[in-house]
């Protein structure tokens, strides 16, 4: 009952071993329901939460021309976010990149924003990232 975006929403408060239990288990029996749950369940809008440090490693992993159209679909706050943490002449590129690029189709910023939400997640499969909003094992005191 509530369908996809219920379940991300549980998932999103239990452990990291408990979710990847569930997701792993759904995934055997549809992969495709595991991959919307998953979609559901971090949000590129969710990378403010994660902490300058993580925003770091995440950009050494992406792909300028991927975040250039990415970026291109985001709140103000989320590109000052990532302008913050690059260097000062890197902010600058990135900077006009967007604003020389023109207007991008919304299912292109959607399919590159999936893109780097895939390397967030492997990120955090790995431990080099902290993904918020977690309880249990990933809780901090």
């Amino acid at each position: 009952m509530g369908g996809v975006r219920h379940a991300a929403d549980i998932l999103n408060f239990v452990g990291a071993a408990a979710e990847t239990a569930v997701i792993d288990n759904v995934r055997e029996y549809d992969p495709d329901l595991a991959q919307k749950i998953l979609d559901e369940m971090f949000v590129f809008d969710n990378l403010m939460e994660v902490d300058d440090r993580g925003i770091q490693t995440i950009l050494r992993e992406v792909q300028s021309d991927s975040l250039v159209v990415a970026l291109k679909g985001a709140q103000e706050e989320m590109r000052e976010k990532i302008f913050r943490n690059m260097s000062q002449r890197a902010a600058e590129m990135l900077r006009e990149d967007l604003e020389s690029r023109g207007p991008v189709r919304l299912s292109e910023v959607e399919a590159e924003q999936k893109e780097i939400l895939k390397v967030v997640r492997r990120l955090a499969e790995e431990g080099q990232l902290m993904l918020g909003g977690k309880g249990g094992d990933d809780a901090f005191v």
